[in-house]
C-alpha cells in the first residue's frame, strides 16, 4: 500500500457557530470552551487496513492485559509495584473478580500510529475514560454530514449491552452540572444505556455507617462514577466509600478490579513476563512484540523513552527524553501525579502528523473498548504528548 495512513479531509465550515450549536443540541456542549477551538472542523480519513488491523489489535492486547491482571491478582508485591493504594488490597483479593474480557466494561486505548502504518499502545485507560461523547455522538455525525465511513455507530449499542448486565442507579462525577465534558459524558452513557437513573455530583456524596447516600439522604448501591479509584487513597472520603464497598452496599462501575488495568505499571508486568517467555503463548508473544512497547520499571533505555506516572492523567507527568536520555519535553499543564504514585519507563513511539487548516498536529488515536469489544476511534490533535490542551478531531474510514 502506498496511500497515506492518514488524510485530512474537507475544510473548516465558514459558519462555525452553526455547527458548534447544532453539536451542542446533540450532547456535545464543549466543542468551543472559553472561545477556544477545541474541535477542529476537519475529518481524518484513516486507511481502512490499518483500520482493520487496529481493530484486530485492540481485541488482542485486551485479552493479554485481562490475563495479566489476573496473574497480577492476590499478589501484594506486585500490586505494589504497580502502584496500587494499599487501600485498594482487600478489595481487590475479596471482591468477585468479572468474567474474562470483562473487568472493564467502558475503556479506550489510546495508541501512537505511525506515518507508515506501524500500531503501538501507549496506554489503556479502563475506569474513567473521556471522549465518548465525541467518538460516539460527534464523529458519526460529523462523518454522515462529510460522506465519510464511520466505524463508531455502534457504541451506544455496547453501552446499552454492558449497563443492562451492570444497572447502576446513579450516575457521577465531579461538579456536575458545571463541569461540562464530565456532565456531558454521564448524561450521554446514561441517556445510551436506556436505564432510569440520576446524574449527581460526586462531592455531594458522603457515607454513613457503610451507605453512600446522596444529596437527598438516598442510599446509592451501584453507581458508575467517573472517579479516578486511585484517588480514594487521598481524598477526605475514600475510606469511608472503600468501606461501603467492603461492606457489600455499594457495587462501582468499572468495578474495583478495573485499576489494575488502569496502572500503566501492567503494561511493564507484560512486557517483563513476555521477555522472560512466561504466561503467554505464541499468538499471544506475537502481539506483544509487534503492537506494545517496551515499558519497565526504571529507565533502561538506549535511546529516547517516556516516563509517565503509573496513574496519570490528560498528558499529566509525562515526560519525553530524547535519544541522548536528555529531557526533551514534559507536559506542564496537567497535575503531575508522580508526586503521589510510581513512575514507568516506555520506549517512546512518536505520533503520526497531520497537516490541518489550523496547523500541523501530532495524532493520538483512541480505540474504545465497551462491553468487551473494540467498537469506537477517537482522535486527538495536539503537541508530542497529548494533554489538556489537545484538540478533537473524527477519524472516518477511507
Amino acid at each position: 500500500m502506498t496511500a497515506d495512513v492518514f488524510q485530512v479531509i474537507g475544510q473548516p465550515d465558514d459558519n462555525r457557530a452553526e455547527k458548534v450549536a447544532l453539536l451542542s443540541e446533540l450532547g456535545f456542549a464543549w466543542a468551543d470552551l472559553e472561545d477556544e477551538a477545541y474541535w477542529l472542523d476537519q475529518i481524518v480519513g484513516m486507511r481502512r487496513d490499518v483500520c482493520e488491523e487496529l481493530f484486530g489489535a485492540s481485541e488482542r492486547l485486551w485479552l493479554i492485559l485481562d490475563k495479566t491482571a489476573r496473574y497480577i491478582l492476590g499478589r501484594r508485591d506486585l500490586y505494589q509495584l504497580l502502584g496500587i493504594p494499599d487501600i485498594h488490597w482487600d478489595l481487590l483479593d475479596r471482591l468477585p473478580v468479572p468474567p474474562e474480557g470483562l473487568i472493564s466494561r467502558y475503556a479506550r486505548f489510546d495508541y501512537a500510529i505511525s506515518a507508515d502504518g506501524k500500531i503501538k499502545m501507549l496506554e489503556l485507560n479502563a475506569d474513567t475514560p473521556t471522549g465518548y461523547v465525541e467518538a460516539s455522538i460527534a464523529t458519526p455525525w460529523l462523518c454522515e454530514r462529510a460522506g465519510i465511513e464511520t466505524v463508531n455507530d455502534t457504541m451506544k449499542e455496547r453501552v446499552a449491552s454492558a449497563w443492562s448486565i451492570e444497572r447502576p442507579d446513579t450516575a457521577a462525577c465531579v461538579a456536575y452540572g458545571s463541569h461540562l465534558e464530565d456532565s456531558g459524558t454521564i448524561e450521554a452513557l446514561v441517556k445510551h444505556s436506556g436505564l432510569r437513573m440520576n446524574c449527581v455530583d460526586c462531592l455531594d456524596l458522603w457515607v454513613d455507617n457503610g451507605l453512600l447516600k446522596n444529596g437527598e439522604d438516598q442510599p446509592i448501591h451501584r453507581m458508575f462514577a467517573l472517579y479516578p479509584k486511585e484517588w480514594m487513597a487521598h481524598d477526605d472520603g475514600g475510606e469511608a466509600l472503600a468501606y461501603a464497598i467492603e461492606q457489600g452496599n455499594l457495587q462501582l462501575f468499572n468495578g474495583m478490579h478495573s485499576i489494575l488495568l488502569q496502572s500503566k505499571g501492567l503494561q511493564a508486568a507484560a512486557w517483563g513476563l513476555y521477555e522472560l517467555g512466561l504466561l503467554f503463548d505464541a499468538e499471544e508473544r506475537d502481539a506483544i512484540g509487534r503492537y506494545m512497547l517496551p515499558t519497565y520499571n526504571k529507565p533502561v533505555f538506549e535511546g529516547g523513552f517516556v516516563s509517565k506516572s503509573m496513574f496519570g492523567r490528560e498528558g499529566g507527568s509525562v515526560k519525553m527524553f530524547d535519544e541522548s536520555g536528555q529531557l526533551e519535553v514534559e507536559d506542564r499543564d496537567g497535575f503531575d501525579t508522580s508526586e503521589l504514585f510510581p513512575v514507568v519507563y516506555q520506549k517512546r513511539a512518536d505520533l503520526a502528523r497531520i497537516e490541518t487548516a489550523g496547523g500541523e498536529f501530532h495524532l493520538l488515536v483512541g480505540m474504545f473498548v465497551i462491553d468487551g469489544k473494540p467498537c469506537g476511534l477517537l482522535g486527538r490533535a495536539g503537541g508530542p504528548i497529548t494533554g489538556n490542551a489537545s484538540h478533537f478531531i473524527p477519524i472516518g474510514v477511507l
